[in-house]
């Protein structure tokens, strides 16, 4: 459950596994893939040469307590805060270790109570690329794929960071670097994770002075601290079924907390461990169509909602 920039409301899991669906004047022109491994910006699958992964992914993240600091509570000027996410993803393979991804969410915040408004609108384009380093057999029964992985994000629209929760997400730049691995037996059981770096650039907000960190500052400019992120997963894989189940966790490298009944603030401590599960099923009388299900649930946190999200979509599988 991808990145977007993480934000008091999560709206990063969000966005995670998501493609834009061909038209269908494109795919009569096109040779239809077979069933194939699944491909999300998270797991360490490739496509193969010339197979075109479409997906469009739609998510619904909701939360009522959120972690102030380490304090867990409730605010009664905001109540429920929902956020829903429509992405698009479109992933290619130009060749057996080289698969290329791209990623752009749709979002909208609201708040169940109180006076704040939410907002909506393009939120963070995000272009990976997947790099197969290793893919050897072990004992000859299982398979070891190796990945160095490189992606860069940057905002689509001119949206403000500085409302959160409302804020639809936090409009830095954003470089990412990761070493994933995919160990798969050939009974179809694997494990999957990886371990990564986000390089965040400053952020700009519309007002000449904050406070943040225990500290005044008389500047519009906001340096944002890097985020660690480490997520693994074990599950099963067929040519129908793909199952994962697990534990992402991410680590802001810096950053202060919320100040005791205050909003959050762009560059707040933003850390969270959540749990997921996923089910893709390629459908059985379409060929190449696969139903992609999850969930994602954060079981413990600081500076950010306890979310509950749910999502649901189609990935189209075709050969160019």
């Amino acid at each position: 459950m991808r990145p977007l920039a993480p934000s008091f409301s999560q709206a990063r899991a969000p966005s995670r596994h998501a493609i834009t669906v061909s038209t269908l004047g494109v795919l009569a022109l096109l040779s239809i893939a077979t069933p194939a491994a699944a491909q999300t910006l998270e797991d360490a699958e490739m496509l193969q040469p010339r197979e075109m992964h479409t997906t469009a992914m739609f998510g619904r993240d909701t939360w009522d307590q959120y972690w102030e600091g380490a304090l867990k509570r409730t605010n009664g000027n905001i109540g429920t805060v929902t956020t829903r996410t429509i992405t698009g993803t479109v992933a290619y393979g130009f060749s057996s270790k080289l698969t290329v991804l791209a990623s752009l969410p749709y979002i909208t915040t609201e708040a169940s109570q109180g006076v704040l408004h939410g907002e909506s609108g393009r939120q963070d384009l995000t272009v990976m690329a997947k790099y197969r380093v290793i893919n050897a057999m072990i004992a000859g029964r299982a398979r070891l794929k190796l990945l160095a992985v490189g992606g860069a994000g940057i905002p689509t629209a001119d949206y403000t960071p500085d409302f959160l929760p409302m804020s639809i997400g936090l409009h830095s730049r954003s470089l990412t670097g990761r070493a994933a691995l995919h160990l798969q037996d050939r009974t179809g059981w694997f494990v999957d994770g990886y371990g990564q770096r986000v390089w965040r650039s400053n952020v700009t907000l519309d007002r000449s002075t904050y406070f943040t960190d225990g500290q005044f500052v008389a500047s519009n400019e906001v340096l944002m601290p890097d985020v660690a992120d480490y997520r693994a997963t074990i599950g099963f894989q067929n040519t129908r079924w793909c199952i994962p189940v697990g534990l992402t966790e991410q680590r802001t490298l810096g950053g202060g907390d919320i100040r005791r009944q205050d909003m959050p603030f762009v560059s707040n401590r933003m850390d969270f461990t959540m749990g997921h599960a996923e089910v893709m099923y390629f459908l059985p009388r379409v060929a190449g169509l696969r139903l992609d299900l999850g969930a994602m649930h954060t079981l413990r946190g600081r500076n950010v909602g306890q979310s509950t999200t749910i999502m649901t979509g189609l990935t189209y599988a075709l050969h160019l």
